[in-house]
């Protein structure tokens, strides 16, 4: 049976329809065959400015991964922004330490200021502008992810959402005081900031989660051992153990590889508060380990000590943070995340707390992700439908936008630390 989304099941949204696929992207056809002939992945750690890294530790992305920003709410031709809307240093203390400045976050004033009454200006459907410009970029990359999970069954695709605030880097290259622009920013790095307050958790936990129709699954109490890998050294591995209470100590449970991006589209909500993130990601567990790896790493584990004084809440007695001439931490997470789930989506609300040993950095963050479950099915069929995928994504942003995004309850939701 085709898939209806809800907007074209309701007579009050039959105004209202959802980009066509002649409209979002006039070369592709019907029928999609989402293979590229060849092979075009290659595992490789790039930066999102496109240089090749060779180490632990650093976020991966594919050998064609897209990495793209663009603002929702700007002028028409897409490089004006409102008069309310400037530069501002964003504080958090992590990346201060690490880069050695403030970063720069697009501000509201009308909105920090609780006047959105004077907004007059409204986006008529703006997550209908991101499928427009999402999608292709989604289909390509899912194109390419596809190789990966051919040759390896154990390879996990996601399409996930965040709430966020995007951050730009490299103040000095421009005048913060000038009127900020698409052509400028996009001259700057930039990071995805997810910390919310806990007001906005208890919102979504109150209110959201009830509209959206998801019921609780589980919750889990985890702790990730980030372990860098002499013999392999662009690997890291993800230990994840539960706790053995009556003994104090962890229990392996699982051993990922750092996940790969194959998408990352940040977006500026220019009229919102929050800002959003749409990533498209693989990670792959491993099933087999050798007796040495094993020993290894157990090794590591039974070395660890439970420490709620720790950042990351762990730490290991001088010495015992390595095993043998192989494998080293590098960084602890301690994670409690409950999850809500329907057949269309998974929410998930994380706090996290992180220690990185490289550079004595930790941090404690709460955060809102959604995985779009039904979207990744749709995109991994053999012949997705273009025009299926787009109700879809379209259904599941707005449903996003409204809850998420432009929730009144959630403003001013970032902690600036």
């Amino acid at each position: 049976m085709a898939y209806i989304p809800p907007h074209k099941r309701h007579s009050r949204d039959m105004e209202k329809p959802s980009p066509t696929a002649e409209l979002l992207a006039p070369q592709f056809n019907r029928k999609l065959n989402l293979r590229p002939s060849a092979p075009h992945f290659v595992r490789k750690d790039l930066r999102p400015s496109g240089r090749k890294v060779d180490r632990s530790g650093k976020i991966v992305y594919a050998n064609q991964a897209i990495n793209k920003w663009f603002s929702i709410g700007s002028s028409d031709d897409g490089n004006l922004f409102p008069s309310c809307v400037h530069l501002e240093p964003f504080s958090v203390q992590a990346i201060e330490d690490k880069r050695g400045e403030k970063p720069l976050a697009l501000v509201n004033s009308n909105i920090s200021q609780g006047n959105r009454e004077e907004e007059e200006e409204v986006i008529t459907e703006p997550w209908a502008s991101i499928v427009v410009n999402l999608l292709p970029d989604l289909l390509s990359s899912v194109g390419h992810a596809k190789n990966e999970m051919d040759q390896d069954a154990d390879v996990k695709l996601t399409l996930v959402a965040k709430i966020g605030k995007v951050l730009f880097h490299g103040i000095s290259e421009i005048d913060k005081n000038d009127v900020p622009n698409d052509m400028t920013l996009r001259q700057l790095k930039r990071s995805f900031y997810t910390n919310v307050s806990d007001a906005c958790i208890d919102h979504i936990t109150a209110k959201v989660i009830p509209q959206i129709g998801v019921e609780f699954e589980e919750e889990k109490d985890i702790y990730h051992m980030k372990l860098s890998d002499a013999r392999r050294p662009d690997v890291t591995l993800s230990c994840k153990c539960t706790t053995l209470p009556e003994l104090n100590k962890l229990k392996l449970y699982k051993v990922d590889l750092n996940p790969v991006r194959h998408m990352v589209v940040d977006i500026s909500c220019l009229k919102q508060s929050n800002d959003m993130r749409l990533m498209l990601r693989s990670k792959k567990t491993l099933e087999k380990l050798t007796d040495d790896e094993m020993e290894g790493i157990v090794d590591l584990i039974n070395s660890a000590v439970l420490d709620q004084d720790a950042m990351g809440g762990l730490r290991w007695p001088l010495g015992k943070a390595t095993s043998g001439d192989r494998f080293r931490v590098i960084g602890v997470w301690h994670t409690v995340a409950k999850s809500y789930v329907n057949p269309f989506v998974r929410l998930t609300l994380r706090n996290a707390d992180r220690y990185d040993f490289r550079t004595s950095i930790g941090e404690v963050t709460k955060e809102v992700t959604m995985k779009l479950k039904q979207v990744t099915s749709e995109l991994l069929r053999e012949k997705a439908e273009y025009d299926v995928i787009s109700d879809m994504l379209n259904d599941q942003l707005k449903m996003f936008w409204n809850h998420f995004v432009s929730s009144t309850s959630c403003l001013s939701s970032f902690i600036s630390t």
